[in-house]
């Protein structure tokens, strides 16, 4: 298989600067464009402001980590059981749909509750129908690419900037109103995403070679393995950032409008990176390109971990947010859609977004209750800069080329 890598038009590992400029893409990418905005947007309401939300309603640090969590449960066992409906009924755009109408009926939820147990049933609901339709747009987005793949950040830049919006927009409402006011808000976004879930063009999915082995075979394989394995690592060390960041800048005096523009200004640098990944894959390899994701990781939550306290180190590691999150990404689902082709294309990227954001996300924001009320903010987002590390040396010693 590594020969195979090896030797990709679109996904070099070797040699890149001998392909050719890539073309440009299809024609009408505002209808997949669209959903991008508004799932991250939904990111961008959720993740710097829920928890600042559940702080309002009095819940503990350890609750505040379950009910963060209740997302990476959700994605670690939802997008398998959703990448089976979609390929046992063959019309992936339906599941998508039904996907995104029952993630606005789970959320009504949050408007009739204000207990631990009834949050945590909303929760889990909501993300249950809402972690299944983004590894099959992934999917759809690069079936629908084709050829052209290499422009795909072009397209999921849509959901960083949908992600600013939100995430600067709420920062400066929140100055001025409650915090009561999200779930609201959050509710408005949800419905922009049913609406585009409905604009989602057809996208066939060309036959390969690969069609008659089975998904564990295919995810067996060594390089698979240490690519899944330090995709896990990575989110594990997210789990800190996205549970208790806006909390940890609040502490330390940032004000809701400056916690926002920091946030933004990480998604800002991630649009950067997904315009500039066509240029960066002819002129290095996915390998490479995610290895140095994950050096810049552990940079960045060592200087989040110990450099609170100044702007300058806040403003460099909402930087390197570029690759630790936009490269990262990028490079990844691109490798993600190399190893699973064909009809494996849905199931391939189910099995990435559940090991990856679902098991490392769970596993790093269930983690990080405990351990911020043990041994405070310092040790552990010392502990993500670790398992970035970790993650670091599985790319190397096990992609690199």
């Amino acid at each position: 298989m590594r020969g195979n890598l090896n030797h990709h038009p679109h996904y070099p590992l070797k040699n890149p600067k001998k392909h050719p400029a890539i073309p440009v893409p299809p024609s009408n990418p505002w209808r997949i464009a669209g959903f991008y905005f508004f799932y991250y947007a939904f990111v961008g309401m959720f993740a710097p402001y829920w928890s600042l939300y559940l702080k309002s309603l009095e819940f503990g640090a350890v609750q505040i980590a379950i009910l963060m969590s209740a997302g990476p449960v959700m994605r670690m066992v939802a997008p398998g059981a959703w990448g089976w409906l979609s390929d046992h009924t063959g019309n992936r755009l339906l599941v998508i749909r039904l996907a995104a109408a029952g993630c606005v009926l789970a959320y009504l939820g949050v408007f009739f509750t204000t207990q631990f147990a009834g949050m945590l049933l909303t929760l889990a609901l909501m993300n249950f129908f809402w972690s299944a339709s983004m590894p099959l747009v992934e999917a759809t987005t690069l079936s629908y690419l084709g050829k052209h793949s290499a422009r795909y950040g072009r397209i999921r830049s849509w959901g960083s900037i949908g992600f600013i919006v939100a995430v600067l927009g709420l920062g400066y409402a929140f100055d001025y109103v409650s915090i009561d006011w999200l779930p609201w808000m959050g509710l408005g976004v949800l419905l922009g995403i049913l609406v585009f879930a409905y604009q989602i063009p057809h996208a066939d999915t060309t036959a390969h070679h690969t069609d008659d082995l089975s998904i564990r075979k295919i995810a067996a394989q060594p390089m698979v393995l240490a690519l899944f394995g330090a995709c896990f690592l990575m989110a594990v060390a997210h789990g800190p950032y996205y549970t208790f960041y806006s909390i940890y800048l609040a502490d330390h005096g940032y004000a809701k409008s400056a916690i926002g523009q920091l946030w933004a200004l990480g998604v800002v640098c991630e649009i950067g990176v997904f315009f500039l990944m066509p240029w960066l894959m002819r002129h290095t390899s996915l390998p490479r390109i995610l290895a140095a994701s994950f050096a810049c990781a552990v940079l960045r939550f060592l200087l989040i971990a110990w450099g609170v306290e100044s702007l300058p180190l806040m403003l460099i590691a909402q930087v390197l947010h570029a690759a630790t999150f936009g490269a990262f990404h990028a490079s990844s689902v691109a490798l993600v859609h190399h190893f699973f082709r064909g009809r494996h294309q849905s199931k391939g990227q189910a099995l990435f977004g559940s090991l990856t954001y679902g098991a490392g996300g769970m596993a790093g924001g269930l983690l990080c209750g405990p351990m911020w009320e043990h041994w405070g903010a310092s040790a552990t987002y010392s502990m993500s800069a670790l398992a970035a590390l970790v993650g670091w040396w599985l790319v190397w010693a096990r992609l690199k080329s």
